[in-house]
């Protein structure tokens, strides 16, 4: 399984969302900049996550875009599995699939692949974002005392 941009991009377009709880709606123009994200593939992304009802944009000049719930309530798992799908490691494992496979009921694989699959939901489901708030203010701590690295824009080294 290879996450595409559309679920990075996601999970850090939310994370800013996040990182703006309680504080009013933040811009796709802020988030944009600060992610360093095409602001119109953003605007499909952000389109996708409030159609499924996970984030909420108001309208307006002092509008934007604001979490749907509170932060300790909203996955990863949630995201991932609204901007790309169901998990599934294998095409038989894809809902409507495993029609398919003439090995599907006695399949070794599988088998291993379903409990990968769900291992890993579990993992995606298991972080929130009120988790990567916390994890981040600890690292902005340790952070402070070393100097930063410019990161590329874009690219295989970016999240």
């Amino acid at each position: 399984m290879k996450l595409s941009t559309k679920g990075k991009y996601g999970v850090r377009a939310v994370y800013e969302i996040a990182r703006h709880f309680g504080r009013g709606p933040i811009t796709i123009k802020e988030i944009a900049d600060r992610q360093g994200i095409s602001f119109s593939y953003l605007e499909q992304i952000l389109h996708k996550l409030g159609k499924a009802g996970l984030i909420e944009s108001v309208r307006g000049p002092a509008g934007g875009y604001l979490l749907a719930r509170k932060p300790a309530e909203l996955t990863i798992g949630d995201i991932v599995r609204t901007l790309e799908g169901p998990i599934a490691l294998s095409h038989c494992l894809e809902p409507g699939e495993a029609g398919d496979c003439y090995q599907a009921d006695d399949c070794v694989a599988r088998m291993v692949w379903t409990k990968v699959g769900a291992k890993i939901e579990e993992a995606l489901d298991s972080i929130s974002f009120e988790d990567l708030l916390t994890q981040q203010q600890v690292q902005q701590k340790e952070i402070i005392l070393k100097p930063k690295k410019k990161a590329a824009l874009a690219g295989k080294g970016v999240c």
